[in-house]
């Protein structure tokens, strides 16, 4: 099933994501899927997250597929050429994958293979576009595809809290009219930050998903601070994670934040998007705290 018929339900849509094994013995991550995730609407499928080689996301989608659960197939722009690309969106559709997340990606230096060459012959606006065209039947080149063409959910990425509102909402506006027909965002953990883009983002007419990293430490949270664009952790949550260690390092501080973010956030967007990064056993918990 596409997500979009969730949304156009009017459903609040709940995904989650994991991550490929780096090996090819999937059967943890099939099982932890199973126990955990398979309440939720659609699981996200990385691809090579952070520029760490790991099995493939397609490869991980039809055995997620094969048991029962929704995928979405994850897509990023830095390992392919647009020829690979559009390989592989095909190769999906010839699986029953109907979901996809269409992203740039980050850059190999950040990686474990940091000698490795980025491709990054399209971006994010690009790749939508090409699956666009794809869903038209003729690929990149201009040339026709044989039989049906395929058709899916294409998902994009923005990200609310970054510094630069204006350059977000403009990009949000070039992935929909590339074709995205929904979103998620970076993680967020300023809810007031979220809600005034959303009344910006709005204009668009576009479904949008919160997401949000469970924070696990004062570590994690900082890095990320430093690290990764788009996401701010106010001071005080930093304070919330100090009070109680060992609260904190069970996960309880955690879930409680990420529940109360999605309960403040849920009446301004269409779903969460949950990045639990290890965690998948606190999902079902948090969602029940959230009161989802």
């Amino acid at each position: 099933m596409k997500i979009t018929e969730l949304f156009e339900q009017g459903k609040f849509v709940v995904t989650a994501e994991v991550g490929p094994p780096k090996g090819c013995h999937i059967e943890p991550v099939l099982e932890e899927a199973k126990t955990y995730l398979s309440g939720i609407s659609a699981v996200n499928v990385t691809d090579n997250q952070s520029s760490v080689m790991r099995l493939g996301s397609l490869a991980v989608c039809k055995a997620l597929k094969d048991e029962g659960l929704t995928p979405i197939f994850q897509l990023t722009c830095r390992d392919r050429n647009r020829i690979a690309l559009q390989s592989d969106i095909l190769s999906a559709a010839m699986f029953g994958i109907e979901n996809m997340l269409l992203l740039t990606g980050d850059h190999t230096t950040l990686g474990d293979h940091p000698q490795a060459k980025p491709v990054f012959d399209l971006d994010s606006v690009s790749l939508i576009h090409a699956v666009s065209q794809l869903e038209q039947g003729v690929d990149l080149g201009g040339n026709k595809l044989v039989g049906e063409p395929p058709k899916f959910a294409k998902g994009a990425v923005v990200s609310p809290c970054s510094d630069s509102v204006d350059a977000q909402l403009a990009k949000m506006e070039r992935k929909v009219r590339a074709g995205a027909d929904y979103f998620q965002t970076q993680a967020v953990y300023e809810p007031e930050k979220f809600i005034k883009f959303m009344e910006k983002a709005s204009q668009f007419g576009k479904p949008v998903q919160l997401g949000i990293v469970i924070p696990k430490s004062v570590g994690m949270m900082r890095y990320m601070n430093a690290n990764v664009a788009g996401i701010h952790v106010p001071e005080e949550m930093f304070d919330e994670l100090k009070a109680d260690k060992e609260k904190t390092k069970a996960g309880i501080t955690g879930v409680e934040i990420t529940a109360r973010i999605i309960r403040e956030c849920r009446p301004y967007c269409q779903g969460v998007h949950i990045m639990a990064m290890g965690w998948e056993s606190k999902i079902p918990g948090l969602l029940e705290l959230a009161g989802i």
